[in-house]
């Protein structure tokens, strides 16, 4: 076999430097074709993007207010569309370049192509510093100028505490809902929500009848009108009233109309979360009935604390029991819980042998069809009394009371007074975390966060607890040897936590992305 060479390759020196190149339409090799042609001309290595503080948005071209993430796709579309120049040579590689998030600048790193001269294509990187500039866009100028809105939507709800609208707070979070509100104010029984634009309230309108039951009134005023163009100047005011009903309340229906309207058509509640009676099981025997994900059971209960222990047990031979004679009845019930009540289990139900409701509906009930006993949900005392950190969090869409179109990191507007008191108001919002916890399909519509001072089933301070946390601080600072000190005994649990506690999976969280922020005001305080 002969052996064929390759054909040797010709190279040529460079007119510039003198070294041997491949010959091209140049004859000049990279570096020096790189400095000699800047294919970056004409493309402005510093530029500037505008950036609203009140709603997070930024200016996209030509004049639109668009919400975009640090270091996002939408960002990055804006940042290049703010260069000029650019149509004229081929981009091929666009990314950000890290930078601290309170500098106020943005770098991009950027790749083009261009042919400088026949069938030579010049590629070359180069960088692009943006400076964010803060102002303020057209919604949140008109905020700020008082008393330009053009539709308001007013939410109420007629019931004793706030879990309903925190749960709504949530929902609107997840699905972006809150974007074109221009103002947010509370009320004693709701929120008002204030837009520049009747299509946006009617966008909201038609979200919370998507989600809640409501029923809703419109109703305009005339502002101005001009006889010459026919025109006319309207505010739209929107009255939502949400359902008086809510979850675990207990509603009594006329036999036929359940039937008509499938038993959920929402009247007044007869009785609320507040007036549940803690039960425990002492014998429960399911059915082999099921209601979807429910199961039919037979179970025996009592008032919880109707058993008190008052002596003491050892070696498994002796039991005192103190039995309450107005508290010792045993209730027999049917529940659908039966697939996860056990007995010793604690459960939250209505006592109705010894309550009295003013309903005609129910007072027309036959005495032997109303159980004693109306069981609704399990209960996790034990868990309760250690009083765990929580792991996660919520955000919220409020503004602080006196800093009208600002963002607030907390509890904002379901967090404030709204007519009632603090205390209550922080019990509401209490039952309201209880509720995501223990209810899994609840929590999956909603959003939650990690916490940055504690990991989900650890225990540790809680938020704003500012002692405990000074006090860690304190014991990690101090340098000096530690004095010997007898080691103290080991704290032991008296009750251990319920097996079946749905704890918050670490996979349920978000990481915080939604508080990176722009502005050096947002630096967290030490």
């Amino acid at each position: 076999m002969e052996f064929v060479p390759a054909p040797a390759i010709h190279r040529v020196l460079c007119a510039d430097c003198g070294d041997p190149i491949v010959p091209n339409s140049a004859n000049l090799c990279v570096n020096c074709l790189r400095n000699t042609i800047d294919i970056t001309e004409g493309i402005p290595k510093q530029a500037s993007v505008s950036y609203c503080r009140n709603c997070e948005r930024f200016l996209a071209p030509p004049a639109q207010w668009t919400i975009a993430r640090p270091e996002s796709q939408e960002l990055l579309a804006i940042c290049l569309k703010k260069l000029k120049g650019l149509n004229r040579v081929r981009l091929t590689d666009a990314h950000f370049i890290w930078t601290e998030p309170h500098s106020k600048r943005l770098r991009v790193s950027l790749t083009i192509q261009k042919e400088v001269l026949t069938s030579t294509i010049l590629e070359q990187v180069f960088e692009i510093e943006y400076l964010v500039q803060h102002g303020q866009c057209s919604d949140c100028a008109k905020l700020a100028a008082k008393n330009t809105w053009k539709a308001l939507v007013q939410v109420r709800q007629k019931v004793p505490h706030k879990r309903t609208f925190l749960y709504l707070e949530q929902l609107i979070l997840k699905h972006g809902a809150q974007k074109d509100t221009i103002s947010l104010k509370e009320v004693k029984d709701g929120l008002d929500f204030f837009y520049s634009q009747r299509s946006h309230a009617i966008k909201i309108l038609e979200f919370l009848s998507g989600v809640v039951p409501i029923r809703s009134k419109t109703s305009e005023r005339l502002l101005s009108t001009d006889t010459h163009s026919n025109t006319a100047n309207f505010k739209f005011t929107y009255s939502v009233e949400i359902v008086p009903i809510c979850k675990d309340d207990l509603v009594c229906l006329p036999l036929k109309l359940a039937r008509q309207l499938g038993n959920i058509d929402p009247l007044t509640s007869l009785a609320s979360i507040s007036d549940l009676v803690e039960f425990i099981v002492l014998d429960i025997e399911p059915s082999g009935r099921t209601h979807g994900k429910w199961v039919m059971a037979d179970a025996q209960v009592a008032l919880s604390g109707a058993f008190r222990s008052t002596g003491t047990y050892e070696d498994d031979r002796m039991m005192d029991y103190e039995t309450a004679a107005s508290t010792n009845q045993i209730f027999h019930t049917r529940t659908h819980l039966g697939g996860i009540l056990q007995p010793g289990d604690a459960v939250m139900g209505y006592y109705l042998s010894n309550t009295n409701f003013n309903s005609d509906d129910f007072a027309s009930l036959p005495q032997d069809r109303i159980p004693d006993v109306i069981l609704v949900r399990k209960a996790y005392p034990n868990r309760r009394k250690k009083n765990k950190a929580r792991g996660w969090r919520l955000r919220s869409i409020a503004k602080e009371e006196g800093e009208e179109g600002e963002t607030s990191s907390g509890r904002g507007a379901v967090g404030r007074m709204g007519g009632r008191d603090q205390k209550k108001v922080e019990e509401d919002y209490e039952l309201f975390l209880r509720d995501l916890e223990e209810d899994p399909e609840m929590r999956s519509a909603v959003n939650l966060y990690k916490a940055d001072d504690a990991k989900p089933g650890k225990a540790g301070p809680r938020n704003g607890d500012v002692n405990a946390r000074k006090k860690i601080q304190y014991a990690m600072d101090v340098d000096e040897e530690p004095i010997p000190i007898p080691a103290p005994a080991p704290e032991v649990d008296e009750e251990e936590d319920e097996a079946d506690f749905p704890e918050v999976k670490l996979e349920e969280l978000l990481e915080n992305f939604d508080d990176m922020t722009l502005g050096e005001e947002d630096a967290h305080e030490e």
